[in-house]
């Protein structure tokens, strides 16, 4: 395997061309700014069909271009993990969450649970390329000294180091770690500022590393990994009432209206299908008004955690501008896996009289619906809204649906020279793309070896040549993306998908779906086009084999299809019974009861 790693080096390095299509000026290069959103859905921004005011990402793609197939992972750490190594999860320490290592796992390289030392990071070749490098927001990619943001090349940061957390304080989830971490430039922080809220505190901190080097002459790269809009849902009080009775109507209506307006804007094709609503969520309007008139209530919630993140992105925005910074600045916007549709808190507490359950009641007591948003309280929004986060798409964070692994992406810049609010459907991009695409941006290279040690092959492919109008996509109809987290398991190349999921989500065994004709993946044509299948199986032995997966033993999923309902099919309609309305018989044929004889 050295040896290929070494040969694969070797080619990128005469792949990268000496006057590369967007080598930086010597004079003034470009700043970069990675927007990164937790758990943030395909459709929540106004740009993407959601009904949520966003205007300032919204004015991001105006100005730039919007494209409708980019690829995270199915959840947030092996995303990162690729964002800053460009290397696939399975060699570069994510081959799984830390959380959920399974038994067969753990010692194997490939699979620490961190970002390992075999993989070089993208912000320590910006920073020796000249670049600052910032971070802020959230990391979870260890904790260790040698694995923080300043051991792994921010130059400044401010970071929680756990996978999600309290909004206002260190208060954590479980009573084996009660506390979050953070870091401020590579010390653990034992309290946090005064005044802190996540999205506001990453934010200011952010400004002041650009304005502290300021006249530096050095261009900057920021990481901006907002914890927003993953729960819990935690917002100040001006930002939880500006939907209120909005989303009473239910899942059903709200994912219908933003697919019509995804087709309007031309995120989706006319005919585009709504994947159909999971088998264990009700149609709501057989729900009782109060019920969902609660359940609408924490998507209220979620609409104001995604205003009010716009809102300190505006706050950004509008900093660079006063500055003179914006009209040298590269943003990068999206989600870094699929909106969260899993009851995290009762899978972290767990059953009343454990330990973790004792911990959630005492800490995380805040239940009463008017205390929602506020310290101590823990809400999320459920498969329901997360399928509406996720339209047309189907399943959502954690699994290898398009609902899981598919996200919106922003790009807009001096480096764009496409149309402005252009949206392009062609190409299939990629997270670890922006290792390849933003070291071209610095007029740097991915290096053979990094202090001593071969470094792994880079899985990515650079966007520059689409963003500057001289390609449709950056890989070709041979090239392949392939995905693998608790076993779930996924490959695409060009219109074709296929996925293998654990029951009762998936089938556990593989399934087979034309994206072009059917993106929200309701047609398994796996019987019907063995040959593609069998293609496509062939790309998924060559991954496996070029990235040492190893399948989990044990997954976090291994007893949910006893949890659900059995599945059936989501019928529109059935049963009737539900659906019938009183008679009504003709009027001129009503009448009293006859007198007794």
């Amino acid at each position: 395997m050295p040896g290929l790693f070494a040969l694969i080096g070797l080619l990128a390095a005469w792949i990268i061309p000496p006057d590369a299509v967007f080598a930086a000026d010597a004079d003034r290069r470009l700043n970069i700014i990675l927007i990164l959103g937790d758990d943030l859905g395909f459709s929540d921004m106004g740009s993407f069909g959601g009904e949520i005011t966003t205007p300032s990402l919204d004015a991001l793609a105006n100005d730039g271009v919007r494209f409708t197939n980019f690829y995270t992972h199915a959840t947030c750490s092996p995303t990162r993990s690729m964002l800053l190594s460009g290397v696939d999860t399975h060699l570069n320490g994510l081959g799984n969450m830390d959380e959920y290592t399974a038994p067969n796992q753990r010692g194997v390289p490939g699979y620490e649970g961190h970002l390992n030392n075999r993989i070089v990071t993208l912000p320590q070749l910006l920073r020796d390329a000249g670049y600052h490098t910032y971070m802020v927001g959230k990391w979870h990619l260890g904790k260790e000294p040698d694995q923080i943001p300043a051991a792994r090349g921010f130059e400044r940061d401010f970071s929680l180091l756990d996978g999600a957390g309290s909004y206002w304080d260190m208060k954590s989830f479980t009573a084996a770690n009660p506390r979050s971490t953070f870091t401020e430039d590579g010390r653990y922080l034992t309290k946090l500022p005064k005044d802190y809220y996540a999205t506001k505190t990453y934010t200011d901190k952010l400004i002041g590393f650009i304005d502290a080097n300021r006249g530096s002459g050095k261009p900057f790269f920021a990481y901006v990994s907002h914890q927003a809009p993953h729960d819990p849902f935690h917002l100040p009080r001006e930002w939880r009432n500006r939907h209120v009775g909005a989303y009473d109507q239910g899942w059903d209506a709200v994912r219908q209206e933003r697919l019509q307006r995804q087709i309007d804007l031309g995120i989706m094709p006319p005919g585009t299908e709504l994947a159909e609503r999971m088998w264990f969520i009700p149609d709501p309007i057989v729900l009782a008004p109060a019920s969902r008139a609660m359940l609408g209530k924490k998507m209220e919630l979620y609409a104001g955690m995604m205003e009010n993140l716009d809102h300190h992105v505006g706050r950004l925005v509008d900093h660079l501008k006063k500055i003179g910074e914006y009209d040298n600045t590269i943003f990068i916007v999206f989600g870094d896996n699929g909106a969260e549709g899993t009851d995290l808190f009762e899978m972290i507490a767990g059953s009343p009289g454990s330990r973790d359950f004792l911990f959630g009641a005492i800490n995380w007591s805040q239940t009463h619906p008017n205390a929602w948003g506020d310290p101590g309280s823990y809400v999320g929004y459920g498969p329901m809204w997360a399928q509406v986060s996720m339209t047309p798409f189907s399943q959502y964070k954690g699994w290898t649906g398009e609902g899981g692994i598919r996200n919106a992406l922003i790009v807009s810049g001096p480096n764009v020279k496409r149309p402005k609010g252009s949206i392009n459907t062609a190409g299939i991009m990629h997270v670890a793309d922006l290792m390849p695409t933003l070291l071209e941006v610095a007029g740097a290279r991915y290096p053979k070896t990094h202090e001593g040690r071969e470094l792994p092959p880079l899985l990515g492919k650079s966007w520059n040549r689409m963003l500057a109008g001289q390609a449709e996509s950056p890989r070709t109809a041979k090239d392949y993306l392939a995905w693998e987290i608790f076993g779930n398991r996924a490959v695409r190349q060009g219109d074709w998908k296929i996925r293998w999921e654990h029951k009762p989500l998936g089938k556990g065994e593989w399934e087979l779906f034309n994206l072009k004709t059917d993106p929200a993946e309701r047609q398994d044509l796996a019987a019907e086009r063995p040959d593609k299948l069998k293609t496509l199986l062939a790309r998924w032995d060559h991954y496996v084999k070029a990235n040492n997966v190893i399948l989990p033993r044990r997954n976090i999923f291994e007893t949910l299809e006893d949890q659900l309902p059995p599945r059936v099919p989501d019928d529109a309609g059935y049963p009737p019974l539900i659906y019938q309305r009183q008679f009504e018989p003709p009027k001129d044929m009503l009448a009293e009861p006859k007198p007794k004889p």
